[in-house]
């Protein structure tokens, strides 16, 4: 029976892989904070973080095959169970953060289906302000899709797939229409090059220091995150040793050239400073805001009418918000259970209240996913009444998710050398000298730090210590309960 397994390809691979790394959204937010500059850091972070994180989780999933913890079980016999608990407490909240940004930017994906543009910043209703409405709808649609995931209702999560082939044909218009502008202006760009400085210098007032643009590399990292998912492939392949790095040489040549040409190509219809740099455009609705631009662009280049114009970029507008919803609302009611499902019952049951592993009738998690659903409620109306604009909402959001999901790859990658010393049998191994292995995670952990770094401290330097804070809180936070958590319990039942 396993010899008639269907076993994945280079080319099955090759498409998992971008699947679950790219994102049109990492594009147009890096045209947003760096504009062209921010090209060399996505390369910088593709061939120093993603190629070589990739080998490493893959490595970590052969030899845990049938290891349920997932990264948990990873880092627990590689570094210790200790390490391994914070770790993935860490890399729990990273998915928190995820829910507190989703619910709250998915809103504006509503105004953009609706209304064709984002009009969230004008919603205000018994004097609460915009980003305070957007606050407690948040929380209302994270109370509902955990009330409908309790209860085993989960089959919506199947629309993500559905998403997935939309995105595809939303990056297909993207490029078409962007050769079609490019060629109908005899090759001039909306925004103009000239000079080498564009690509290395930002047109954002906020990225002109050293400091600020190296801050940038948590960005692009955040850009190729989502490796770890991909580590237990290995075993369903034939071959893996010559297939896994096969595929992840052309997954990862494919989605860094995909990034580069379309971080570009969104200077052949807007330009930065009359378009991104005015009012009202944040990174919640860039997106919207640069296919909205596309469309109008469009038709402008063609010679249409201005009506006919504004018209394209709202349809245009409301497909990648169709696109949008659907991934969000696949990814959330996944992402509601499966972490923290797969955390609670790869770890000693022992360190647990009793309550929390309990599994319902509907073989979910309940208790711990409403634990965790008051927390992303909590967090997101903290950090929607903290009397912040919508732009620096929006900043704050975005910030608090790349420090998160870039953390838990210091705890990854770190324990790396370890898990080569135990020489656990496996299928797939990429490193074999172990001076360049421990070479590359000490290249790797220094590229991360200083991105994490920089990242809390630019904040700081420009007073904007409410950014500073969350930027820092996420991790600092749950790291800090996870070690008092495992200490106190841990003790209580007398484990090593």
């Amino acid at each position: 029976m396993e010899g008639n397994k269907k076993k994945i390809t280079t080319f099955g691979l090759v498409m998992m892989i971008i699947t679950a790394i790219f994102g049109f959204g990492n594009v147009s937010n890096a045209y947003a904070q760096m504009g062209y500059g921010s090209i060399i850091w996505y390369i910088l972070a593709g061939v120093c973080f993603f190629f070589p994180c990739g080998l490493m989780m893959a490595e970590y999933g052969s030899a845990f095959k049938d290891a349920k913890g997932g990264i948990y079980s990873w880092l627990a016999e590689s570094i210790g169970e200790r390490a391994a608990f914070i770790g993935t407490f860490i890399w729990l909240a990273s998915w928190i953060v995820w829910m507190v940004s989703t619910a709250s930017r998915i809103w504006i994906t509503f105004s953009a289906l609706i209304f064709g543009k984002d009009t969230t910043q004008h919603w205000s209703m018994l004097g609460l302000s915009s980003t305070e409405v957007i606050g407690i709808l948040g929380i209302l649609f994270i109370l509902i899709s955990t009330f409908f995931t309790t209860q085993g209702m989960d089959s919506i999560s199947k629309v993500g797939s559905l998403g997935g082939i939309f995105t595809v044909v939303t990056n297909i218009i993207f490029l078409i229409a962007s050769l079609i502008i490019i060629f109908a202006n005899h090759g001039q760009l909306a925004q103009p090059i000239h000079g080498m400085k564009d690509f290395i210098t930002s047109p954002n007032p906020q990225f002109q220091t050293p400091i600020a643009i190296i801050s940038f590399v948590v960005y692009a990292i955040f850009a190729y995150g989502g490796m770890e998912s991909l580590g237990s492939v290995t075993d369903s392949m034939d071959k893996p040793e010559k297939t896994f790095p096969r595929g992840l040489i052309i997954a990862s040549l494919f989605t860094i050239g995909a990034y580069v040409i379309m971080i570009f190509m969104i200077g052949f219809s807007v330009n930065y400073n009359s378009v991104v740099a005015k009012h009202g455009v944040n990174l919640g609705n860039i997106t919207y805001i640069v296919f909205n631009q596309l469309g109008v662009y469009l038709g402008h280049s063609l010679g249409w009418s201005a009506a006919a114009s504004h018209t394209t970029g709202m349809l245009i507008t409301r497909f990648v918000a169709l696109t949008q919803v659907l991934g969000f609302l696949g990814a959330m009611f996944i992402l509601l259970y499966s972490p923290i499902k797969s955390f609670i019952l790869g770890s000693d049951k022992r360190l647990w209240p009793e309550k929390l592993t309990r599994l319902s009738k509907h073989n979910m998690p309940a208790n711990a996913m409403w634990l965790q659903a008051i927390i992303v409620c909590v967090i997101i109306f903290l950090v929607a009444f903290g009397g912040s604009a919508a732009q620096r909402f929006y900043l704050i959001l975005t910030d608090m998710a790349n420090v998160s999901t870039s953390f838990p790859y210091l705890f990854l990658v770190g324990a790396f050398p370890f898990f080569k010393k135990k020489k656990i049998e496996h299928s797939f191994v990429a490193f074999k000298n172990p001076f360049w292995t421990n070479l590359l995670v000490i290249i790797i952990e220094i590229i991360l730090s200083a991105g994490i770094i920089f990242t809390c401290v630019q904040p700081i330097l420009d007073g904007d210590f409410e950014t500073a804070f969350w930027t820092i809180a996420g991790p600092v936070f749950f790291g800090l309960v996870a070690f008092i958590f495992y200490q106190v319990s841990s003790k209580k039942h007398k484990m090593k």
